[in-house]
């Protein structure tokens, strides 16, 4: 009767274990699947702001560190733009060094955006940088190949975009999609660059708006990328979320790729804290009424992107754009921000409720 019970209590304990450790891994696999996803903020403009010594509140009014906040809400990577040779001193090599430096001592994940331009790059502008104005297409590959080297060896991000908002080529009128085995050439160099670096860094193509995506990365067909990138916002690129949704899927699977939402925002506010004008400013310009104006509209917005953009294996997450751009040269700036009714933050520079959907769910 001794050793019935005996091996009974054996029995017990082993199927107390099998359950713990089944328990276990599951456990760990899903955190694994939640640490995978990005959930990023972009604030390029924040070393430029930070000059300024501006205050940052919680949601309850009391002074806090605005990237820890960041941190300590769900904002795992940070996306940082680069310019070549900008006009002023900002997103240069040597600030984006030095910032990355010190955001990836906090722990966040870097994600550079490299523009390939001495200004903005997007769909309408992809300006060639001064100093490679004059080069043959032979010598300007070789440039973008320096130049990635040198970004991805010194700062190793973990995410790189080669190229933004790359719709209509990189470094005109060389890179254009007219010249689409040169655009192609420069854009393989940049990726070679990346590779040859750091095989850990995941390459992004990236890719403004819905319409016309499946037939740009049909034609990036051979090109050496991780990620798909699309940026969305409502004024430029429709106000079917569904239609993000579906168009992520059908990415994803035509082209056996992860993708991700790379730039987004929206408006809590059509109201203005400097007098600069704002990029968005009436109702028409969002997905209303499921979305209004408000703090509590912006909030829903966000929280519908994150669960999109997060909810399948193939859909790595999303980077808000502007989260940081309040108003900060002054409320009567007229060179200010276009984005404060767009930030995280409101016109006192208090944290709005929408912090609450970075938390990869």
């Amino acid at each position: 009767m001794k050793a019935i019970k005996n091996i009974y209590l054996i029995y017990l304990l082993l199927f107390s274990l099998l359950v713990s450790c089944k328990d276990s891994t599951e456990n760990e696999v899903e955190e694994e699947e939640t640490t995978n996803k990005i959930s990023a903020v972009d604030i390029s403009n924040y070393p430029e702001i930070e000059l300024t010594n501006p205050v940052f509140y919680n949601e309850e009014g009391t002074e806090i560190n605005f990237l820890s906040y960041l941190s300590d809400h769900g904002v795992n990577t940070v996306r940082l733009r680069l310019w070549v040779d900008p006009v002023s001193n900002h997103s240069t090599f040597d600030e984006v060094q030095r910032f990355s430096q010190e955001l990836k001592g906090m722990g966040f994940k870097i994600w550079l955006t490299v523009h390939y331009s001495d200004t903005w790059a997007d769909p309408g502008h992809q300006e060639t940088p001064e100093r490679w104005k004059n080069l043959s297409y032979e010598a300007l590959k070789d440039s973008v190949y320096e130049y990635t080297s040198s970004i991805v060896n010194t700062m190793s991000p973990e995410y790189i975009q080669v190229g933004n908002e790359i719709n209509t080529g990189i470094l005109h009128p060389t890179g254009t999609l007219q010249n689409m085995e040169q655009f192609k050439g420069l854009l393989k160099s940049g990726i070679k660059a990346v590779r040859d670096q750091n095989t850990n860094t995941k390459v992004i193509l990236h890719y403004a708006g819905i319409e016309g995506s499946d037939w740009f990365f049909n034609e990036m067909y051979g090109l050496d990328y991780d990620i798909i990138g699309l940026s969305y916002y409502p004024l430029w690129h429709g106000k079917l979320l569904s239609e993000l949704s579906s168009t992520l899927s059908s990415l994803a699977s035509s082209y056996d790729k992860d993708v991700l939402v790379a730039e987004t925002a929206y408006a809590f506010t059509l109201g203005w804290n400097d007098w600069t004008n704002n990029i968005i400013g009436s109702d028409d310009q969002l997905i209303t009424p499921d979305y209004p104006s408000s703090a509590e509209g912006q909030k829903a917005f966000i929280k519908e992107i994150r669960t999109l953009s997060t909810a399948k294996e193939y859909t790595l997450g999303f980077c808000y754009w502007g989260a940081e751009l309040i108003a900060w040269k002054g409320t009567e700036a007229t060179d200010g921000s276009s984005w404060e009714n767009q930030a995280l933050f409101d016109f006192d520079n208090k944290a709005l409720p929408v912090i609450e959907e970075f938390k990869i769910k």
